[in-house]
């Protein structure tokens, strides 16, 4: 499906925030979608499918990308896993999908946050803007080095025994949360918090759960026997320096 002038909205007078690609094959939401953003001071990419998210990708390098996990002929959550072979840009996933095992999958493929239909335009600018505040560089803060591993916290990158390790936006928020408090340990319910910006009132702490399995897989030797990211058994999980 061919993107339309319909599809690309005003675009804002102002310098845009941020690059947001809206995957949708559904041409009123990605409109509307569009339109809001750009009064938002985005700049809007839109995609009807999986070839033209794919093609956006690499031609525009969207800062962050928006994604219905129901794309007509295509699978919303194939196009998540050939976008994370490649890439880390963050990923909010648009999805009808209310079970709970269905949000766990889409984060276990890598998605970075999710916002259920139906939902409000202002609720999906607000998940952006939330997750783009995490992912930004912080170019005054200080490395954090340990023994092998080191977070470098301006350009968001994970050396181990100095080979790079690619993270999703999320999960490198939440190496960095606990790293930069070693030996603290934090419940699942605090982590949701202060790394999501949420609660278990409207969100799974399952979503910690998952993120600290696939971090592990990433950064661990031996994901079974953690070395950095231990589990104390009814609190919650801390950071071993």
């Amino acid at each position: 499906m061919a993107m339309t002038r319909q599809d690309i909205g005003t675009e804002s007078t102002h310098t845009a925030k941020a690059t947001v690609l809206v995957v949708d094959d559904d041409r009123t939401i990605r409109h509307l979608l569009t339109r809001f953003l750009n009064l938002e001071d985005y700049r809007v990419v839109p995609a009807a499918d999986a070839a033209e998210a794919m093609a956006a990708i690499e031609a525009e390098m969207p800062d962050l990308v928006v994604l219905d996990v129901m794309l007509g002929e295509d699978d919303g959550l194939d196009v998540l896993e050939q976008i994370r072979l490649t890439s880390a840009v963050p990923v909010i996933l648009l999805t009808g999908k209310t079970s709970e095992s269905d949000r766990v999958m889409g984060l276990k493929l890598g998605a970075d946050d999710y916002v259920v239909k139906p939902f409000s335009n202002a609720e999906v600018e607000a998940r952006i803007a939330s997750v783009l505040r995490r992912t930004r560089p912080a170019t005054s803060i200080p490395p954090l080095t340990f023994d092998g591993l080191a977070l470098n916290l301006a350009n968001r990158e994970v050396h181990i025994d100095g080979e790079l390790v690619v993270l999703t936006a999320k999960e490198f928020d939440l190496l960095a949360f606990l790293a930069s408090s070693p030996r603290q340990v934090f419940s699942r319910e605090q982590l949701l918090d202060r790394v999501w910006n949420s609660s278990s009132a409207w969100q799974s702490i399952d979503t910690v759960t998952e993120h600290v399995r696939r971090l592990r897989k990433r950064i661990e030797a031996n994901p079974n026997k953690p070395r950095w990211l231990t589990t104390v058994w009814g609190v919650g999980y801390r950071f071993n320096p």
